[in-house]
């Protein structure tokens, strides 16, 4: 059967799935609405599934559609770079590597590995998606990322994990906070301050409840956050502390925040190179993870 997917209808559904109507689609596709139709309707009726719904005014993608787009951008992709030339992809001249990325873990693990790369293949473009733990991780089964560098916590048994680096959590403050004057923190000093925390929906949030929780340490979560770097500038302005990765701290010369060591029990994260058990990777891509394997693989 999949030798009978042809890449106009696969084109097709992916302009109607991003659009979300057939009269734009055709539009960019140029071609007649009718012809659009006929186009969805022979593949739906290939892969006998229906990908859309559709309604008066949009057009939306069914449970079965939602799973089938990321797959059907990845064959378009895959088709267009075999026709690039099998030369220029032998040889490296030319390709993409897309990497899953933690925000925080993109600026300390990338620059230095993505610089020796483009100097040795200056034909290949890097693509950072820079995401959630989860949602790395999702990018990575469903093959949107050849590779994620992700936390050890957010795993699957769809992928394989290497560790790169532990990431201690510290207490991240005001260079003039009360607390900062002090020797050793305890957690007792820690039940008076508001902390800056960022969302349930973090990986690094569930991480430190977890650790906090299994100590019977409760702390006054006072702000909550969506980012990181959000919680890191509420901070900065004075309106309480926050508890995170030291990878996301900014260097010790900063004129503001800076950064104290947590008591017992030690709370880290482990970071690394996450891999698809079900996609095999391009040459492109491995070239890269074992440049990256070279220069952070002796880090733990």
């Amino acid at each position: 059967m999949l030798h009978r997917l042809e890449f106009l209808d696969l084109q097709a559904f992916i302009q109607v799935a991003e659009l979300g109507t057939f009269h734009e689609a055709a539009q960019r596709l140029h071609l007649s609405q009718p012809a659009l139709t006929r186009r969805i309707q022979k593949l739906e009726e290939l892969l006998e599934v229906e990908l859309l719904e559709r309604t008066t005014r949009r057009t939306r993608l069914t449970p079965i559609g939602a799973d089938f787009l990321p797959r059907a951008r990845r064959m378009i992709e895959e088709y267009e770079s075999s026709i690039q030339g099998i030369r220029e992809l032998a040889t490296h001249q030319k390709g993409t590597v897309t990497i899953a990325c933690l925000p925080t873990a993109a600026f300390y693990f990338l620059p230095s590995v993505i610089r020796v790369f483009s100097e040795a293949w200056p034909g290949i473009r890097i693509r950072i998606l820079d995401v959630s733990a989860n949602e790395g991780l999702e990018r990575v089964i469903n093959g949107e990322a050849d590779f994620g560098i992700n936390m050890y916590s957010a795993q699957s048994s769809d992928v394989s994990f290497t560790p790169l680096l532990r990431d201690p959590f510290v207490l991240a403050l005001r260079s003039d906070h009360p607390l900062a004057a002090k020797e050793r923190i305890e957690w007792s000093d820690l039940e008076e301050v508001r902390l800056i925390t960022v969302s349930r929906d973090s990986g690094n949030r569930t991480l430190l409840d977890n650790s906090l929780a299994a100590e019977g340490i409760r702390l006054n979560s006072f702000y909550e956050v969506q980012h990181l770097s959000t919680s890191l500038g509420l901070v900065e302005s004075g309106l309480g502390v926050a508890i995170l990765p030291q990878m996301t701290m900014p260097g010790p010369d900063h004129e503001t925040l800076c950064s104290r060591q947590l008591p017992e029990p030690r709370i880290q994260r482990t970071i690394g190179l996450v891999r698809s058990h079900s996609h095999s990777l391009s040459s492109t891509a491995q070239l890269f993870i074992d440049l990256l394997l070279e220069h952070w693989g002796d880090s733990m």
